[in-house]
């Protein structure tokens, strides 16, 4: 497993090795011990896959508050798709700021997404399946959304001339400006 820092604290690429002959390919997603001697030691409780069939469907920007507050493993099962996570942790270094990464089935690219952030992402090619882990279960009493549009955060979601296709929920999603993150930075001790 290779593991890349994204310049935002917490928030991690993983590429997973590929073993592979003519048949196709073998991979390990997700190993508890292994990525434990890396300093990764998340217990994920809940396995999450969702289809869209259309290119442009965005879902989010979406978070679970404390004390429901789930970290994520996110991969690409089918397709590709532009995966983004917003730091919402107050008195971080890097409040309100993004990051965004293409995952594919291709590319075997994961985003592990610590609490503290929120989550959206972009089809970039039809019936585009996203499988992800979470640490907690889902709670629906618990839940947010930002806009994916917002100028205060500046998302470039690279959709071009492609209109965003959402939900009822994201389309009325709040802004950024006046957001009162429940989340709080933890600083990492020495």
């Amino acid at each position: 497993m290779h593991i890349d820092e994204t310049g935002i604290s917490g928030l991690l690429m993983l590429t997973p090795a590929r073993f592979g002959d003519a048949r196709g390919f073998f991979s390990e997603t997700w190993n508890r011990e292994r990525l434990a001697e890396n300093g990764i030691d998340i217990d994920f409780v809940q396995d999450n896959h969702s289809l869209s069939a259309a290119v442009g469907t965005v879902r989010g920007l979406h978070f679970q508050a404390p004390p429901h507050a789930q970290a994520k493993l996110v991969r690409c099962g089918r397709g590709v798709l532009f995966d983004v996570a917003l730091d919402i942790r107050k008195g971080s270094p890097t409040y309100g700021r993004w990051f965004g990464a293409e995952l594919s089935f291709e590319n075997g690219r994961q985003l592990l997404i610590p609490a503290g952030f929120a989550h959206g992402f972009a089809t970039r090619a039809p019936d585009t399946e996203i499988i992800y882990k979470c640490s907690d279960y889902y709670a629906p009493e618990t839940e947010g959304a930002l806009r994916y549009d917002d100028p205060d955060i500046g998302i470039d979601w690279g959709l071009g001339d492609t209109p965003a296709i959402l939900s009822d929920k994201d389309a009325a999603a709040g802004a950024f400006a006046g957001f009162d993150s429940p989340f709080v930075h933890e600083e990492a001790a020495p």
